[in-house]
C-alpha cells in the first residue's frame, strides 16, 4: 500500500473534483470518491481507463450523514476533501435545495470526520469556499484589492452559503478541535469546467475547437485559476498539519475577456472568428490578495496561456478522436466543423 495516503473526495465528479482525483491516483494515493451522481464523463476526460481502475467510487447523497460517515468508514480515509456543491445557476433556480447541499452537506462533512476522529486520526477538513461570498464593493478602497480578511457581503444564495461554511468550520475547530482549511477559487479554468457562473472562457475555448459561435457572457477582468493547481492546492491543504480554521483566497492570474482571446486565438488559431465577450463585468473584486496561504508550502500558478494552451491541447485530441460533443460541455448541441 502506497503511503500517499487515503483520501475521500465528495463532490468528484465535477471540474475540481476530477482533477483532484487524478492528482491524487498519479501521487499513488488511495482514493474514494463520494457523489449522488454516477457519471464519469469529466474524469474520463483527464484519466486513462487504468487510472479510473484504482479508484473507489461510492455513491451517496451529502445530506446524508449516516451514508457519508460509513463512506469515510470502510474506506479507512484519513482525509477528507470536500467539493460536493451546487453552483450558483443551481442554488439561485431552488435555494432550499441548495442550503440542503452546500450549508448541511458541509456540517455533515465536519460532523462525520469529528465522529471519525474518535476512533483514528483524521487530517484537516480541506474545502472549497468562494469568492463568491463578496460583492465589488467588498475591496479595499483605497488599493482595490480584496483582502483576505475582508468583510462578506453576499449578493446571491451561492455566497450566504459559502460564508455560512466557514462559520461552521470556525465552530467546529472552536468546540471540537476539528482543523480545516477552507478555500476560495475566483474563476477556474480547464478541462471539465462546463458549469456555473464562470465557466464561460472554458466553454470558449471548446467552441473554439469545435469552430462554433461562442459568446461568453462578460469580458471585465477577472482572477483565473487552473483547475489542476487548484487540485494540487486542495491537496497540500490536506496534507499539512495545520492546526486551527483557516480560510485563503488562492493566487492566480488576472486576465480580461480580449487577452483570453488572445491565448485561444494563439493555441487555437481561427478562434477569433468565432468567439465573442459580451461587455460586462464581473460582480465580484478582480484584485484579490492570498496572503497566508504560503503556509502550505511552495504552490506553483501555471501562466494563462499555459493553461489554454493545454487546455487547447486536450479538446484537440478529443475532437480528432470524435469524442468531443458539444453537449457534453455546455454549449448548444450545434454541428461541429472540423477540428482546428
Amino acid at each position: 500500500m502506497s503511503d500517499a495516503g487515503r483520501f475521500l473526495v465528495t463532490g468528484a465528479l465535477g471540474c475540481i473534483g476530477a482533477w483532484t482525483v487524478r492528482t491524487l491516483v498519479r501521487d499513488g494515493a488511495q482514493v474514494t470518491t463520494f457523489d449522488l451522481g454516477a457519471d464519469d464523463r469529466r474524469l474520463r476526460l483527464i484519466m486513462t481507463v487504468e487510472e479510473l481502475e484504482r479508484v473507489r467510487f461510492e455513491t451517496g447523497d451529502i445530506t446524508d450523514l449516516a451514508a457519508l460517515r460509513r463512506a469515510i468508514d470502510d474506506s479507512g480515509s484519513t482525509n477528507v476533501i470536500h467539493l460536493a456543491a451546487l453552483q450558483v445557476p443551481f442554488c439561485r433556480a431552488d435555494p432550499p435545495l441548495g442550503a440542503r447541499v452546500n450549508v448541511l452537506g458541509t456540517v455533515n462533512v465536519f460532523e462525520a470526520v469529528r465522529q471519525q476522529a474518535a476512533s483514528r486520526p483524521m487530517a484537516p477538513v480541506v474545502y472549497t469556499s468562494s469568492i463568491g461570498m463578496f460583492g465589488a464593493g467588498d475591496a479595499d478602497p483605497v488599493s482595490g484589492r480584496l483582502r483576505t480578511d475582508a468583510i462578506p457581503h453576499p449578493i446571491n444564495h451561492y455566497g450566504v452559503y459559502k460564508l455560512a461554511n466557514e462559520g461552521t468550520a470556525s465552530v467546529y475547530w472552536l468546540d471540537n478541535g476539528i482543523s480545516s482549511v477552507g478555500l476560495r477559487p475566483m474563476t477556474v479554468y480547464g478541462v471539465g469546467r462546463d458549469q456555473g457562473m464562470t465557466s464561460g472562457p472554458t466553454k470558449a475555448i471548446v467552441a473554439a475547437v469545435l469552430h462554433q459561435p461562442y459568446t461568453v457572457p462578460f469580458s471585465g477582468p477577472t482572477l483565473y485559476q487552473y483547475a489542476e493547481d487548484v487540485a494540487r492546492t486542495l491537496i497540500a491543504a490536506s496534507r499539512s498539519s495545520i492546526g486551527g480554521s483557516h480560510v485563503f483566497n488562492l493566487p492566480g492570474e488576472v486576465a480580461d475577456g480580449p487577452t483570453i482571446l488572445a491565448a485561444i486565438e494563439a493555441a487555437v488559431p481561427g478562434a477569433s472568428e468565432v468567439i465573442r465577450f459580451e461587455p460586462v463585468d464581473l460582480p465580484f473584486p478582480s484584485e484579490i490578495d492570498h496572503d497566508g496561504i504560503e503556509v502550505l508550502g511552495q504552490l506553483d500558478v501555471t501562466p494563462l496561456a499555459a493553461g489554454i494552451r493545454a487546455s487547447a491541447e486536450t479538446y484537440l485530441a478529443l475532437a480528432r478522436a470524435g469524442r468531443l460533443e458539444p453537449a457534453a460541455h455546455g454549449l448548444e448541441p450545434a454541428a461541429a466543423g472540423p477540428a482546428a
